[in-house]
């Protein structure tokens, strides 16, 4: 079949849509009709090349659509579902065995390789002599109309709630979410830091509230993300360029923070991080960091910790559903998040999320017209 996509054809020049053929769906995928899909950092970062990955590629890992066709393996989704689409893992390793599918062995080329695990692309070009395009970018590459998934990677949800609203659970808000609710498994009363607050600390903060903490401190530099911060439940917010982040902490709590989120990866930001732990102090990351980036041992005195999160620890199939009742509650508000771009104005979208001018653009694909060939 023929379906439009988006490819970053090259590093930071503006993506290109264009017509492609998708194969039919394996035995163990998914076909999916895109109705949306989110745009976050990693896809600038691949777009860059700040992560390493083969062009051209479609992008796109926060895609929501219907199922249109299924393998003959495939149990978890039928036709007509509406689904989420998340990362993907290859479901045989020890974490994947074990709950822990973000922590998959094959976890880079299962998500950034522009093939399936096998080496194989089910992408093409419009054309056979139009050169290679890559795909399954974490098992979906969704900045298309059409996209193929996996049982692994689909998450099936209730029709009742809107697709565009629920497209960036598949990555950015199912890591601040999970950060928060998983990996620290906040309690109740707790004190709970976020610096950054983007899509994932957004996610993170919502989160905090959801756990009950007490104490939510919001740090950024961008006084319009702070202040939605606050409407999102931070108790405290605080403009890093213009306090010292370690001081105010320890004045607004008396001891520190018993967990801290940065979604930052600042080399200064993370001696901050440590220095506003209390003892115990957990410090989850969720950005790569500089090459400047590094901690004495002396500062994890105390027992504090430092740990990388991906995907807040997440198995999809679980957690998803969970935040679509939490939106569903009004304890997860999504859609104050969310800008919508039609999918032609994608390259504007990107520019306007670097920009700071949104927190998390959405891209509507469903209405672009594109007819399938049997």
């Amino acid at each position: 079949m023929r379906v439009r996509a988006a490819v970053a054809e090259e590093p930071a020049k503006p993506l290109v849509l264009k017509e492609l053929r998708l194969d039919e769906p394996r035995d163990d995928e998914v076909l999916v009709k895109l109705v949306a899909a989110g745009i976050c950092q990693t896809d600038a970062h691949v777009w860059h090349q700040r992560i390493p990955a083969p062009l051209p590629l479609v992008l796109g890992h926060e895609g929501a659509g219907v199922v249109q066709r299924v393998g003959a393996g495939v149990t978890n989704v039928v036709p007509g579902d509406h689904v989420i689409l998340s990362f993907q893992a290859c479901g045989q390793c020890p974490q994947c065995l074990s709950g822990r599918p973000a922590y998959c062995d094959s976890a880079f080329t299962a998500n950034f390789s522009g093939a399936r695990l096998d080496g194989t692309r089910g992408i093409h070009p419009a054309d056979d002599g139009d050169g290679a395009v890559h795909g399954h970018f974490f098992g979906q590459s969704s900045f298309a109309t059409h996209a193929l998934a996996t049982q692994r990677n689909t998450v099936k949800v209730s029709r009742d709630v809107p697709l565009e609203v629920l497209a960036p659970l598949g990555c950015g808000l199912q890591t601040g979410a999970g950060a928060v609710l998983n990996t620290f498994a906040a309690q109740a009363g707790s004190a709970v830091a976020v610096f950054g607050v983007g899509a994932v600390g957004c996610g993170a903060v919502m989160a905090a509230r959801v756990a009950g903490a007490s104490t939510i401190i919001a740090v950024d530099v961008n006084d319009r993300r702070l202040d939605l911060a606050a409407e999102l439940g931070a108790t405290h917010t605080l403009n890093a360029a213009h306090v010292d982040v370690t001081e105010e902490i320890r004045a607004i709590t008396g001891r520190g923070v018993a967990h801290l989120l940065d979604t930052t990866g600042h080399a200064d930001m993370l001696r901050h991080a440590v220095d506003a732990l209390a003892p115990l102090g957990q410090l989850g990351t969720v950005a790569g960091g500089g090459p400047d980036a590094s901690l004495h041992p002396a500062r994890l005195a105390l027992g504090k910790s430092v740990r990388g999160i991906v995907q807040g620890d997440a198995v999809p199939q679980l957690f998803i559903p969970k935040l679509v009742e939490l939106y569903r509650s009004g304890r997860f508000p999504i859609d104050r998040l969310v800008r919508f771009y039609a999918f032609d104005d994608i390259n504007t979208a990107f520019a306007d999320a670097a920009h700071g001018d949104v927190v998390k653009p959405v891209l509507r694909i469903a209405d672009t017209g594109v007819t399938e060939e049997e």
